[in-house]
């Protein structure tokens, strides 16, 4: 969850002849980007065509570190005045791991890094009218989870944060987004994937989690849903139905583009046909029996 980068297994490796075969595992992100559309999965995880990084993005990574090492303080020091501190500093971090993002900001125009940091802080401070930090103890902080279903599929990836109930041991999942909460008819994909690390936690520790919050820094909303056993079974059927369609593209070379009101975000329209582009060659995999076949009692 969040931005951290979640791996996809072996996406692209090779198959029988040398060709690319499916993952065997996937994230909310690569699922959401298989369910947008279907060739950006494609050139994201089979290609791994590169992508720019962008403000928004990298804006969101800093944000996120900073209120998951808030948490490092004891609960008294955990201020808005401490976390804005730290807003530079998590820049200064992620800048040593990835210097690249350096050239996110023109050395001619100094200013354009400080309103950068300022528009972070911003969404800093936002978060404490949400939520009061000294009140919290997280059991855990960007918790890497990983279940593999009875279909042979894995499920992964990284919750932002992970609270227990002192008394009933109830769990909530918390999700901090960066951007605004969507329109309701637009709720199903952040909604899909907390149901997503509902389901892996509930494999995980056989407790179906209390509560599911999204926290949206960029409206000051904060979302809920409390699953039912039921919901997550539809989930994981939903997440099955998803993988034997990606085996069938992956099978049949047959990634067809989907256009939305996010193409314009889209790295890719030079490859897209619905922008006049190409897609590269894609050789055909020969992956019969590379991956398990999900029949009804598992797999055959």
């Amino acid at each position: 969850m969040g931005t951290t980068t979640e791996g996809e297994g072996s996406a692209g490796t090779a198959g029988r002849g040398g060709h690319p075969r499916p993952p065997s595992s996937l994230s909310p992100s690569r699922a959401a980007d298989f369910m947008r559309c279907p060739l950006l999965y494609r050139l994201r995880v089979i290609d791994k065509l590169p992508e720019k990084p962008s403000l928004a993005a990298t804006r969101g990574t800093v944000v996120h570190a900073v209120l998951e090492r808030l948490f490092d303080a004891p609960a008294a020091e955990r201020t808005a005045q401490r976390a804005r501190a730290s807003v530079p500093g998590e820049w200064e971090r992620l800048l040593a791991a990835r210097p690249e993002l350096a050239a996110l900001f023109d050395a001619a125009e100094p200013a354009a890094l400080a309103e950068w940091l300022e528009s972070a802080r911003v969404l800093v401070d936002r978060w404490f009218t949400l939520e009061d930090p000294t009140r919290l103890e997280p059991a855990e902080r960007e918790l890497y989870v990983e279940t593999r279903l009875e279909s042979g599929l894995t499920l992964r990836g990284y919750v932002d944060r992970l609270d227990v109930a002192a008394a009933t041991g109830d769990l909530r999942v918390v999700d901090y987004k960066t951007g605004k909460a969507p329109r309701p008819e637009y709720r199903d994909e952040p909604l899909f994937q907390m149901s997503f690390y509902a389901l892996v936690l509930w494999r995980l520790r056989g407790v179906v989690p209390r509560r599911l919050q999204l926290v949206y820094l960029g409206s000051g909303d904060v979302l809920t849903y409390d699953p039912s056993e039921s919901d997550l079974l539809r989930t994981e059927r939903r997440l099955l139905a998803l993988w034997e369609a990606i085996r069938a593209a992956t099978a049949s070379g047959e990634w067809l583009p989907r256009r939305t009101a996010l193409c314009g975000w889209c790295d890719h329209q030079a490859f897209c046909p619905e922008f006049g582009g190409t897609p590269p060659p894609y050789p055909l995999a020969e992956i019969a029996g590379a991956l398990p076949v999900v029949g009804e009692n598992g797999p055959v």
